[in-house]
């Protein structure tokens, strides 16, 4: 008895779709759930299980474009294991005998689904798969990076045995939806896996896409439709997809054929084509990267912020770190910088004036006794804002550490959630990539930012003569609902004064 599949609904809008490959051929026996072909459609690729385990018999063939419901190909029921397998076993019985050892499929099939990374997550998106499908898999071992729009995490296989990818690189996926499926096995990597994953490491025996198939140089449903409307050729695009076939992403990126120039009249001058490359680049944006600019756009439209600014004499702050620096260094092991001073200061006037730590909560302002201090960190993925707790309990060796710890963490995207959730105030500096002066945008649902810049020598007067000192201009952006004008200008004129004087710091006065 023949089993018919046929092509599965792969979206409410999807029709029909292409055979990019057939991963089996003609004849070959398939087992149960193994993926025997690659389906395209106009929007992403499909891998095609085997219903039933048997013979394969193809009906559609390679580049075929079939519709949604249409017979694929049949499995004709087998004996229930490969004949090669067979075949194999009895040429060799003293090999089997002693394979009692050897890893066993339990029959059980672990479904492995997208965990709660946090409580305000509600998709993440796959950034890459750490295994191959197909491969095999320990209990624990990490299998692929997932990310939301506020961090990266590390996926961990929930059992060992063979690896099954149902979503796919890139793809945006419920909490709870399905990720990819284990086919539980014991006793152990098989041999097999092994050789093929050494294999695998040289770079001849990666498989090249063959001049003769069919997918080489063609283009998807997708792409073939920009390609027309363009006017771009399929000569000379080299197809990233299976088998080389060119996907919707390679003709966005090609480049518009350009048409032979009009013959000019005589009297008309000739047309000068200019030269140099006139490539483009697209780059779907990341989920930080969407969220950090919705918060921005959001904080712009519904608060009512205003900023203030004041400057800096640095010249005390910087003899001091030139005087202590070295001993700092060398008792806790730790630099000495400008942060611990901000930090320290912004506690102390934050304690004075709390409106300037105070937050919004619906129709409540919300006022805090501690001070959580939020570090804008520029990262790889883009801007972060890493919180140290009780800032204005900490000294300033602490401060500094901490400082450090966050910022390599943001760096290597290792920063959790909770160390990036709360913050009562924050603090950027965008002095170290050579800002002179800029308006902060407010970290919402905080009330206040200050942003530190670029140290300069000014001329100033100080005592009826002109002198020369290294200035930084400050500035405090805040939300004018909570905050009122003599409480901000208060509160940065009073980080001025602490900053000028740094033993008002260590006094507390």
């Amino acid at each position: 008895m023949s089993l018919e599949i046929t092509v599965p609904e792969v979206g409410e809008s999807i029709t029909e779709v292409t055979i990019a490959s057939w991963l089996k051929q003609d004849g070959d026996y398939v087992e149960q759930d193994e993926i025997i072909a690659e389906l395209e459609s106009d929007k992403a690729t499909f891998e095609l299980p085997a219903e039933k385990a048997g013979i394969l018999k193809l009906v559609a063939q390679e580049g075929d474009t079939v519709e949604v419901g249409a017979v694929l190909c049949e499995i004709e029921e087998g004996e229930g294991s490969s004949p090669s397998v067979s075949s194999e076993s009895d040429a060799k019985p003293e090999e089997n005998s002693g394979s009692s050892s050897a890893p066993q499929k339990t029959g059980e099939v672990q479904e492995m689904i997208v965990p709660t990374v946090g409580e305000s997550i509600t998709e993440v998106t796959i950034s890459s798969w750490l295994k191959e499908d197909g491969d095999y898999v320990e209990l624990d071992e990490i299998i692929a990076e997932v990310e939301s729009d506020k961090a990266t995490f590390e996926l961990p296989a929930e059992a060992s045995g063979t690896l099954q990818i149902v979503a796919q690189e890139g793809d945006t996926i419920e909490i709870g939806a399905l990720i990819c499926k284990i086919e539980v096995m014991e006793g152990g990597a098989p041999a097999s896996s092994v050789a093929a994953t050494a294999e695998s490491k040289t770079p001849e025996s990666v498989p090249q896409p063959s001049e003769n198939s069919y997918a080489a140089g063609h283009a998807s449903p997708a792409a073939a439709k920009i390609m027309n409307e363009k006017g771009i050729s399929s000569q000379g695009i080299q197809g990233t997809g299976v088998g080389g076939r060119i996907t919707k992403e390679d003709a966005l990126k090609a480049d518009k054929v350009s048409s032979a120039p009009a013959k000019t009249e005589a009297n008309e001058p000739a047309t000068v084509i200019p030269s140099g490359t006139r490539g483009e680049r697209r780059e779907k944006m990341s989920n930080l990267r969407k969220t950090i600019s919705r918060r921005l756009v959001s904080v712009k439209n519904e608060t009512a912020m205003l900023t203030t600014f004041n400057e800096v004499n640095m010249k005390p702050v910087m003899d001091l770190r030139k005087k202590y620096k070295e001993q700092f260094k060398e008792k806790y092991g730790v630099g000495l910088g400008f942060m611990s001073f901000f930090t320290k200061a912004c506690c102390q006037a934050l304690q004075e004036w709390p409106a300037v730590n105070a937050g919004i909560d619906g129709d409540e302002t919300v006022y805090y006794d501690y001070c959580d201090v939020s570090i804008a960190v520029s990262s790889p993925r883009g801007l972060v804002v890493p919180v140290i707790r009780n800032a204005e309990a900490l000294n300033f060796q602490q401060i500094e550490s901490e400082v450090v710890r966050l910022a390599k963490k943001a760096r290597d995207g290792k920063l959790s959630i909770e160390e990036m959730t709360g913050g009562t105030f924050t603090i950027t500096n965008g002095g170290i990539f050579g800002s002179m002066l800029s308006t902060p945008i407010i970290n919402a649902p905080q009330s206040a930012i200050l942003g530190m810049h670029n140290i300069v020598e000014r001329p100033v007067v100080e005592n009826g003569e002109v002198v020369v000192r290294p200035i930084m201009y400050v500035a405090l952006s805040y939300d004018h609902r909570i905050i009122d004008g003599r409480e901000s200008v208060s509160f940065l004129y009073r980080v001025k004064e602490l900053l000028e004087d740094p033993a008002r710091l260590m006094l507390g006065i």
